[in-house]
């Protein structure tokens, strides 16, 4: 019977998450035979418990075997990040009310007039959405190639129905002005099929259709619309020449390349949709090494064996034996690495039809995945022709990051043990080396915010970031706002270490000089932490970049680490990190303060057109909060109540 199955050590933390379509099997195997020092062996010896669940089919079990790796991180699996936050490009269904019978198109509202435009979000199915593209980029440069040939708009419905001339992307050609009538409802309606035609790369259809309509008015004599459609053609052949990659006949295609090295591994997606090469995107997946032996753990077991659906292993190691098992051929780490890949990444996004793999896939596992999509999906390994260069392409790109990431580690590494070796830090284990850095922003005094971000694993953890507002102090005190913003970060965390609940950073770096590192001291005594934990970065002589110096607060002399020191580079990366995230939250708190601590949109009672009715009338946000009640009571749709809470809001 197919199912998921799960294995926890001594303290409840998810080992490994695994599906199979024999559960009895599956999970046998890994007791049958003493795997010894590998890292089979390594997990077996920590399971203590384990959970199945059975499913009705092999699709249900891949999906649920996914989700729970993506929501349980198993320390024992190949794990790629949930990130595949994929940008689309949106058409706007066309909504023409039916009560109307104008013939004159500027009386039709936006929504009469579909409008393409960059989205990410969920998808509704009123609208046409086309990709998923690999970035921003990609969905950027399509719109402006559509704008080239079909002109279609790109402007929010509130500026569409407030225009009374043409903008400027109609004086370069670039839309057909339907705001104000330039073009009849059912023409702009044939240019959005065209569009959506070309998003689905029937490229050819379209020229077709297009040559024949500008034969048909030559004859009528109708020149200016022939003209008009002759310059379409010729804005879309010129397109169609520029497209560097000749598509083979392939509409929607992903191709997969997977490079591994170093204990490292990165799987480089490039999309083909529509017939267009849109890009790539690469993906960096974690515990490869730990992963790859538990995946290509499949064996061959008699088959009179004890069925097992849910059971307690108190002493998995004693369990193991010494019986002769026969291996089926063990896969390859790059088949291995691609399979995982396909079966996390495709759960929640749209599959194309056809994949191109650098590797070998489990048949099985593209049938489960067809069943749970819908698409008939088909993996193609060792491709030919065009699809032989798209996968040469994408192979080089996965080498090239795969190159990048490592220089970058091998770099960062570098200096957190350089840091570590300056500092007389512990160096054996640099992973878990943690380091907290503060900073203060203001503007003479206003909006007063501090930041502390967080360095370990070699690497920043935007994750653990914290913004901190600083409140009843004299404006402009920055020791006082280093004093409360050390006290509350660190009051809860001391107690907690001193239970053993918590661990307190290897070290606190304070962005100032003497006078900072002297209140952090104060904060440090207060609290019965270590003062060597502090070291503060002060600015060298004339402020200039490379001559920092670090200051001590338990008494050490102060350490000139030098300009090209990869300990100063480090801490320069830090202390610069921790000035931007004060900064930008200083900035946007004060932002916030000057409009009066309010957004219109917060205000109830005040939806999308009233909100735009009161910023056309006084010419933004800060016209509004200038204007008295009275005056915001005159703009249409707003209730005398309605304008002094708006007014009490803003001020």
């Amino acid at each position: 019977m197919p199912g998921v199955y799960r294995y926890f050590d001594a303290e409840g933390s998810v080992l490994y998450v695994g599906k199979a379509r024999n559960l009895k099997k599956r999970v046998t195997s890994y007791f049958q035979k003493n795997h010894g020092g590998t890292r089979i062996g390594l997990m077996v010896t920590r399971i203590v418990r384990m959970e199945t669940t059975v499913v009705r089919s092999e699709a249900e079990a891949l999906l649920l075997e996914n989700n729970l790796i993506k929501t349980l991180h198993p320390r024992f699996n190949i794990l790629f990040r949930d990130d595949k936050s994929y940008p689309y490009l949106k058409l706007t269904a066309a909504q023409i009310p039916e009560r109307s019978t104008e013939k004159n198109t500027a009386q039709l509202p936006a929504v009469a007039f579909p409008r393409m435009a960059y989205y990410r979000g969920a998808i509704e199915k009123k609208h046409h959405y086309f990709g998923p593209y690999p970035s921003a980029w990609a969905v950027k440069e399509s719109i402006l190639l559509l704008q080239k040939v079909f002109r279609l708009r790109t402007c929010e419905d509130t500026v569409f129905n407030n225009r009374t001339r043409p903008c400027l992307l109609y004086q370069i050609k670039r839309c057909t002005a339907p705001c104000v009538g330039h073009i009849s409802a059912e023409q702009y309606a044939l240019d959005t099929a065209n569009a959506a035609r070309f998003l689905r790369g029937q490229t050819q259809d379209i020229v077709t259709d297009l040559e024949r309509k500008m034969q048909h008015h030559a004859e009528l004599l109708e020149f200016e619309q022939a003209a008009e459609l002759r310059n379409q053609i010729a804005a879309l052949s010129n397109i169609l020449h520029q497209q560097a990659m000749e598509t083979g006949g392939d509409k929607d295609v992903d191709i997969l390349a997977v490079k591994v090295h170093g204990g490292k591994a990165c799987v480089n997606l490039a999309m083909v949709r529509g017939g267009r090469h849109l890009g790539d995107r690469p993906y960096f997946p974690s515990h490869v090494q730990d992963a790859t032996d538990l995946a290509a753990l499949d064996v061959d077991l008699p088959a009179a064996l004890t069925e097992t659906t849910t059971e307690v292993i108190t002493d998995a190691a004693s369990a193991a034996a010494e019986t002769p098992v026969k291996m089926k051929a063990s896969k390859s780490v790059e088949s291995l690495i691609l399979e995982a890949f396909i079966a996390q990444h495709y759960i929640d996004v749209l599959v194309p039809p056809t994949l191109v793999c650098c590797a070998p896939v489990d048949k099985d596992l593209i049938r489960a995945l067809s069943a749970q999509t819908g698409v008939r999906i088909s993996a193609i390994h060792q491709p030919r022709e065009q699809r032989r260069i798209w996968l040469e392409m994408a192979q080089k790109n996965a080498d090239l990051q795969l190159a990048r990431l490592l220089a970058e580690q091998g770099s960062q590494q570098a200096r957190t043990l350089a840091l570590a070796e300056a500092l007389e830090l512990p160096t054996d284990k640099l992973d878990l080396l943690r380091i907290e850095c503060f900073d203060i922003s203001h503007t003479a005094g206003e909006a007063t915010q501090a930041s502390c971000v967080v360095f370990h694993d070699h690497k920043m953890q935007s994750a653990e970031y914290r913004r901190y507002n600083i409140d009843g102090i004299t404006p402009g005190d920055d020791y006082a706002a280093m004093r409360q913003v050390l006290m509350r970060r660190y009051t809860k965390l001391a107690e907690a270490a001193r239970n053993n609940e918590a661990k307190l950073p290897d070290l606190v770096l304070i962005d100032g000089g003497k006078g900072q590192v002297s209140m952090a001291r104060e904060v440090f005594e207060e609290l019965g932490l270590d003062l060597g934990l502090i070291a503060g970065v002060e600015k060298g002589e004339g402020r200039k970049v490379g001559l920092e110096e670090l200051v001590f607060a338990d008494g050490r002399e102060k350490v000139y680490l030098g300009r090209d020191s990869a300990a100063l580079m480090l801490i320069a990366q830090i202390r610069d990190e921790a000035h931007r995230f004060a900064i930008t939250g200083m900035r946007a708190r004060r932002a916030k303060v000057r409009v009066g601590g309010s957004k219109l949109e917060d205000i109830a009672g005040i939806g999308p057109k009233k909100r735009a009715n009161l910023l056309q009338r006084f010419g933004g946000i800060r016209g509004v909060t200038s204007a008295s009640a009275e005056d915001i009571a005159t703009v249409d749709g707003i209730s005398k109540e309605l304008s002094e809470e708006i007014y009490r809001a803003l001020h």
